[in-house]
């Protein structure tokens, strides 16, 4: 990534926003289609649509010849993808089903914004990720949005329920912080075989549960919205990860029931109410904060070997043998460097703060 392109925002924040109003998206889909689909059943809908749709995306790349520029996925990657599809594609989804059935709707409304609490604490306290009192502020904000906008009159219950919905949150926190680790392979790649697994995972144990499989029309309705709202929005989500680090990709990632909050409006002539008025105007503001902000120090580069799609920025000095279109992808070094710019926790920041 070349942070000394016009803004030190783009790519990023474009992606973490484009993942969060498909993600958002997809939740008044999804209400539209839980009349006539058991929750389950459409949970593994969702997540096979996913898969299924862009490993069809990768398939027809290859057909017409568009080789990818991304990084495959390595030997040494595959840990690391086992212990994501665990946690975010499966624990996560059976804590929520579990834990969604043991408590009320609006106790679990409300603890499902835990998640991107839960991201950035992750970031912040283990990966070490540079989070500064305007991150914080308007991560703040964008929560306390949320939480506005999910309010039923009712406080989060601490029972077993929603103790499962606080676990799943934690189960995806983890999932956006180690996904990090996989950032710079193929993100395609990786949500195919996520999609693919938790999907599979999803049906088979709603069919074990006595769920009946959908209707054509219901599939293909419910695989759709699951290729957009979760596997393009994956893609756009790990895409974000390189260039913002995982506590600010799941910031801006927490605008999305905000989005589908608007969409509800358009879809189901919901009334435009004060609450979710309020909730905007939390939400915008914690979303013109992180915006704002610049943050740019002196700072050492130490010798770095690894591979990622990448044009020849500040980061990539480096020669070839023959020919090389842009972006590509190729194992390479960088060298030690000393430099000051506007940055975030990306590939190429990832040194500590204190």
């Amino acid at each position: 990534m070349s942070q000394s392109t016009s803004s030190h925002l783009f790519p990023g924040v474009p992606l973490a926003l484009g993942s969060a109003v498909l993600f958002g998206a997809s939740a008044p889909a999804t209400k539209l289609l839980l009349g006539a689909i058991d929750p389950w059943m459409l949970a593994g809908v969702l997540y096979l649509g996913a898969g299924i749709g862009l490993g069809v995306v990768q398939v027809i790349r290859a057909a017409i010849g568009l080789g990818s520029a991304e990084a495959p996925l390595r030997r040494a990657d595959l840990p690391w993808l086992a212990i994501v599809v665990l946690f975010g594609g499966v624990l996560g989804p059976l804590m929520l089903v579990f834990g969604l059935s043991l408590t009320s709707a609006a106790s679990g409304s409300l603890l499902l914004n835990l998640e991107g609490l839960m991201t950035m604490g992750i970031a912040w306290l283990v990966f070490r990720e540079n989070v500064d009192k305007r991150l914080l502020l308007g991560a703040t904000a964008v929560l306390a949005g949320a939480v506005v906008l999910s309010w039923q009159g009712q406080g989060a219950s601490l029972d077993i329920g929603g103790i499962l919905i606080a676990g799943a949150c934690l189960a995806w926190g983890i999932d956006n912080n180690l996904t990090r680790k996989l950032s710079s392979a193929d993100p395609v790649q990786i949500a195919t075989i996520k999609g693919l697994v938790a999907g599979a995972t999803n049906i088979l144990l709603a069919f074990l549960l006595g769920a009946r499989f959908p209707s054509g029309g219901i599939l293909a309705a419910g695989g759709l919205a699951g290729f957009l709202g979760i596997g393009v929005s994956l893609v756009m989500f790990m895409l974000a990860l390189r260039h913002l680090g995982a506590a600010r990709t799941g910031a801006y990632f927490s605008l999305a029931p905000f989005i589908g909050a608007l969409l509800s409006l358009v879809i189901f002539n919901d009334a435009l109410t004060l609450q979710l008025v309020i909730a905007g105007a939390l939400m915008a503001f914690g979303l013109w904060l992180h915006v704002a902000e610049r943050h740019e120090h002196e700072h050492v580069h130490e010798p770095l070997e690894h591979e990622h799609a990448h044009v020849h920025d500040t980061h990539h000095q480096h020669a070839h043998d023959g020919p090389v279109a842009e972006p590509h992808s190729h194992w390479h070094r960088h060298e030690p460097v000393a430099h000051s710019h506007p940055h975030y926790p990306d590939l190429h920041h990832r040194h500590r703060h204190g």
